[in-house]
């Protein structure tokens, strides 16, 4: 490029003239992704993509004098031998300066990934090294067998016995794997999230504390914690009763005796329903006769309470309160009698 401006025959002074040239082109660059792109990226809400040309605007810059310096190298015409080494120690020094600004990167979409799943999911910020570690080393062994190829190092049987390692590792430690892919699973279909209450085909039931990597935790009503693998959570029928709604309809098997005011009966309990403080009025409380008993009237009271959390202090509330009533009113509630006759022989 400099030998085709005529400014000197001289292969040395041509090698200065590359160098400065490259070093004026690296500070525009560098000036046009720090103020010019800057100004577009304070258009967007998310920080991301100005921490991302944070992180790239000084390694453009360094890597456009380092091709500067190739091609001055170039200019200087060296034995192939010298220009071998020169050549691979300059590009492996981009190699190493692209794989640090990789894991910096790289850093920086995991933590915002993070924090927006841990937003929904609850799942732990602390699991955010782990993944930076993991992400750091597959970088790592990426810009390693670049600087391998650039130095002319067959790396066909160090990827062969990479395999083996790896599918030894993968055999070694398929249940960890299986279930981190579950927890993939689970992010991405969002069956419930956290604060869910959740049965099992197994018959756990509890409500969701956290969704991690390898397992999801979930506390019953006895405050007992159970940590579920993932795998498992991936394979089995979940039933979330916090959804499409968080409301949760409840049935009140009542029963009235024969000759009662079935019209009393029903008012009442529609009454007791409603004054509770945990059901909801909209869908309202409804009443269902639904059989003739042996020594009764079988109803069923449905209601809808504000979440799955209060299913069982509303049944508790309300029974007593449906016992205390039919007693104030007169209702007699049955129960099964029977009258037993010896004849003496």
């Amino acid at each position: 490029m400099i030998e085709s401006l005529n400014i000197s025959t001289s292969p040395y002074i041509n090698a200065i003239l590359s160098i400065v040239a490259f070093v004026v082109i690296a500070k525009a660059a560098d000036l046009f992704v720090g103020r010019v792109l800057s100004r577009f990226t304070k258009f967007t809400k998310s920080e991301i993509d100005d921490e991302i040309l944070d992180a790239i605007h000084r390694p453009v810059y360094f890597t456009i004098i380092l091709i500067g310096v190739v091609l001055a190298i170039a200019y200087l015409k060296p034995s192939q031998k010298v220009l071998f080494y020169a050549d691979g120690i300059i590009y492996s020094v981009m190699t190493v300066i692209w794989m640090l600004t990789a894991v910096k990167i790289s850093n920086i979409v995991i933590e915002d990934a993070v924090h927006k799943v841990a937003d929904v999911t609850g799942l732990s910020k602390d699991i955010i090294p782990l993944i930076e570690n993991v992400s750091k080393i597959a970088i790592i062994i990426a810009a390693l067998m670049v600087a391998l190829s650039l130095w002319k190092i067959n790396i066909t049987p160090i990827i062969a016995s990479a395999g083996i390692a790896g599918a030894a590792v993968a055999l070694a430690a398929k249940d960890t794997i299986a279930n981190f892919f579950g927890g993939l699973s689970v992010f991405a279909d969002r069956p419930f999230k956290i604060g869910d209450f959740i049965v099992l085909d197994k018959g756990e039931r509890g409500e969701v504390i956290a969704i991690g990597i390898r397992s999801t935790r979930i506390k019953t009503l006895d405050d007992v914690m159970i940590t579920i693998p993932n795998a498992v959570i991936a394979n089995s029928k979940i039933i979330n009763e916090s959804a499409p709604t968080p409301s949760m309809r409840i049935k009140i098997p009542v029963s009235a005796a024969y000759g009662s005011d079935i019209d009393l009966v029903e008012k009442t309990l529609i009454e007791i329903a409603l004054r509770n403080e945990n059901v909801i009025t909209e869908p309202s409380p409804r009443i269902f006769f639904s059989a003739f008993g042996e020594s009764s009237l079988n109803l069923e009271l449905l209601c809808w309470v504000k979440e799955p959390a209060v299913k069982l202090r509303a049944l508790d509330e309300i029974n007593k309160t449906i016992y205390k009533k039919f007693r104030e009113i007169g209702i007699k509630i049955p129960f099964p009698q029977r009258d037993v006759h010896i004849h003496q022989g």
